[in-house]
């Protein structure tokens, strides 16, 4: 019997990395016009470039990149950028189509909703608050609630504590095989991949399940409860 859905957060529910190449784009633009002397090309790669070295949610991205291309921070620059990532990113964030239905679906089943994500958890609630997303999770494990990240156990059991389920009375939604659908399989939870959310092409999620698309998951629950029921495509 299926209690309850775990899901990822970035590029699952939200496309978030269409949203941070957007914010980012615009950043670039706005320092070039506050007197960055480099080319907007150039100074998107180098962006992306650091954000590979210390990570997608690295808070100090913009400083870094000052220190890298002009060996110290400008604070006109800094400020220029950073208010133009903020203002695109709040504009652009909104879930996928049909997320809102499907949450609504899930709980008018009488499942518990988890946000299980790598975020920081300040980060994570502001997107679902932002999202008007955050009233349908009974948890919201982030970061700091573990200090891993996935695909460690360690946050899943977490999830699986505070939910007040077995691994098998479960599913987890995620975009990232070698995190999401990897981490749960090792805690024993069933997996469905989102593909609709993937940021490379996936021969093989290695999922028990995927969706095209997030209303697929009301299928792929009732096949779940099911007794044996697994499959690759919803």
């Amino acid at each position: 019997m299926i209690k309850a859905v775990i899901f990822d957060l970035d590029n699952t529910l939200i496309d978030f990395m269409r949203i941070k190449k957007s914010a980012i784009d615009a950043a670039v633009t706005a320092m070039i016009s506050a007197g960055l002397g480099m080319g907007k090309e150039e100074a998107t790669k180098i962006m992306f470039e650091l954000y590979n070295t210390y990570g997608i949610e690295y808070q100090e991205i913009f400083q870094k990149f000052l220190e890298k291309v002009s060996r110290k921070v400008d604070y006109r620059i800094l400020a220029a950028g950073i208010v133009a990532y903020r203002k695109l990113q709040s504009g652009l964030l909104e879930p996928y189509p049909k997320v809102m239905h499907t949450l609504m679906k899930l709980k008018e089943r009488g499942l518990k909703l988890a946000i299980l994500s790598d975020a920081p958890r300040l980060k994570a609630w502001i997107r679902l608050t932002e999202m008007r997303l955050a009233d349908f999770f009974d948890v919201v494990i982030a970061f700091e609630d573990t200090g891993e990240h996935k695909p460690s156990k360690a946050p899943f059991q977490k999830v699986l504590s505070e939910l007040g389920v077995s691994s098998g009375e479960c599913l987890m939604v995620g975009d990232w095989p070698e995190r999401d659908i990897k981490g749960a399989k090792n805690a024993g939870i069933r997996t469905v991949f989102a593909r609709y959310g993937a940021t490379k092409d996936v021969k093989d999620s290695g999922a028990d399940f995927e969706i095209n698309g997030i209303e697929e998951l009301m299928e792929v629950v009732g096949r779940a409860a099911e007794k044996g029921g697994k499959g690759r495509k919803a």
